[in-house]
């Protein structure tokens, strides 16, 4: 594994590694200008990385309890009116700061009163508050606010491995369009939203960069050939998926269906290879289940909590129809003979679209209608764009139609993943955010590099330096818009 991580490091374009550099500097700047507790359930997020520090355990309550150092930092920030009263502004001057300071010092003497708690984080699998930990330990002796600080600059590193990780996947699966490698993976390092959400301390950052990763280790498997070197990638990155955020079982369908496709295209030349590559990526992609298994034999606390009752659930709710229908609306346009969930409610438009192009804070910060309305134009060219590409390279995609099916799998497994929390737990909370489509961010790189392929050589550069400026526009006005937001 060492001498794949060291090629894999060596194969690295320079673009990708400016993709990265781009990626964390720019969710580092949105770590900066977003307030502390401000991205949707980072308190939680940072109580679960602080019970396990200081109790070496994990949290076993999902009430919304935080221990006392972190209560009392949030009461001094006004976290609460901040986060629900738009008009409310953080600490801006000096003498705020002076205030805020003399608040929490009382709270710097005291020992640490650790509960059990951790909010809907609760649920979550460790990998990634066990990474936070680090920087959290490292930071024990200076205030809350600091260790924060520290912990969001972790996850802008996890942005830089997922824009270097989406351009190296459009290398995979658009090899001959050499022009459409960097702009697709620019556009990945400047997505505000990306930045957004990997510039807090909440686990969709490393969500994504694995997500990603994924996307290009089955890229490569498809276009070099499955062996057991490349499918123990796959599976790793699986198994790491599973122990980073319940989302990430979304894909787990389509990948493991990839393995499937790619063990029978490789069996054609060696049958045991094959197999013996199949074997070694499913059983390390299943070793979370173990580890769960494990886990409730001998504590009685299963790794995935939540999704422990889903069966129950599922059958207390009786049919699965309505739900499908649910899932469907909530991505697409109602189908006659429907019933209608969202009536009156465009949810392609009014709460994917809207919010990828950006809705920050507690999803209460947005844009303008017009801003959204603005950006459709770049929007639907570059969808028919993608669609002239589609057409020109009908003889690839039919090809490699297995190929794609895996990817469509994934997406659709990731869409089945949110349409399923949102009907079948409405009480938990919002599902309808942009940010849980992110981990198809690797898709929305190709769909970028398609769009460069289908206007040809002659406008293809022209068309990707448009995007990437477009793209970068929108993440400057949106911190602008959080700058107006807090500070003005």
């Amino acid at each position: 594994m060492t001498a794949t991580v060291r090629h894999l490091l060596r194969s690295v374009p320079r673009a990708g590694w400016m993709c990265a550099l781009i990626a964390i500097l720019n969710a580092l700047c949105w770590s900066i200008i977003t307030p502390p507790f401000q991205v949707p359930d980072e308190p939680d997020h940072f109580a679960y990385v602080a019970h396990l520090v200081v109790t070496h355990r994990l949290p076993s309550s999902s009430a919304a309890e935080y221990p006392l150092e972190e209560a009392r930092t949030l009461t001094a920030l006004q976290q609460g009116n901040l986060s629900l009263l738009p008009p409310t502004g953080t600490i801006s001057s000096l003498a705020q700061q002076r205030k805020l300071e003399q608040d929490l010092l009382p709270v710097a003497r005291q020992s640490a009163s650790i509960g059990d708690a951790a909010g809907v984080a609760t649920s979550q699998p460790p990998l990634y508050y066990l990474i936070e930990a680090i920087p959290y330990a490292l930071g024990s002796g200076a205030p809350l606010l600091t260790r924060l600080t520290l912990m969001r600059l972790v996850s802008a590193l996890f942005a830089g491995l997922t824009a270097m990780f989406a351009l190296l996947f459009v290398r995979e699966v658009l090899p001959d369009t050499r022009a459409a490698w960097a702009p697709s993976g620019l556009c990945v390092a400047f997505a505000p939203l990306l930045g957004f959400m990997s510039g807090a301390v909440n686990p969709d950052s490393l969500l994504f960069a694995v997500s990603a990763a994924l996307f290009w280790s089955l890229g490569r498997a498809f276009r070099l050939g499955l062996t057991p070197r490349r499918s123990a990638v796959i599976g790793a990155l699986v198994a790491t998926g599973l122990l980073t955020k319940l989302n990430f079982v979304g894909l787990v369908p389509g990948a493991l269906i990839g393995l499937v496709v790619l063990t029978v295209s490789a069996s054609r030349s060696s049958r045991s290879i094959a197999y013996r590559a199949l074997a070694v990526g499913a059983g390390i992609a299943l070793c979370p289940v173990v580890l769960l298994g494990v886990s409730h034999l001998t504590t009685g606390r299963s790794l995935f909590d939540a999704s422990s009752s889903e069966v129950s659930t599922v059958a207390r709710h009786g049919s699965l129809i309505p739900a499908i229908n649910s899932t469907w609306q909530l991505f697409l346009p109602r189908l006659p003979g429907m019933k209608p969930y969202d009536p009156g409610t465009f949810t392609t438009r009014e709460i994917w679209f809207d919010g990828f192009i950006g809705q920050y804070g507690w999803v209460e910060t947005a844009f303008a209608g017009w801003v959204y309305d603005v950006a459709l134009a770049p929007a639907v060219i570059v969808l028919m764009a993608c669609g002239a590409a589609l057409f020109k390279l009908r003889a690839v995609v039919w090809a490699r139609a297995a190929e794609l099916s895996v990817y469509a799998s994934m997406a659709i497994g990731t869409a089945a993943v949110i349409g399923s929390a949102a009907y079948f737990h409405p009480e938990a909370g919002s599902f309808t955010q942009a940010r849980y489509l992110l981990p198809l961010l690797a898709m929305f790189a190709t769909v970028i590099g398609l769009a460069i392929a289908g206007v040809g050589r002659r406008w293809g550069a022209v068309l990707g330096a448009t995007l990437v400026l477009a793209v970068m526009a929108d993440d400057i006005f949106s911190q602008l818009l959080v700058i107006s937001r807090y500070y003005g």
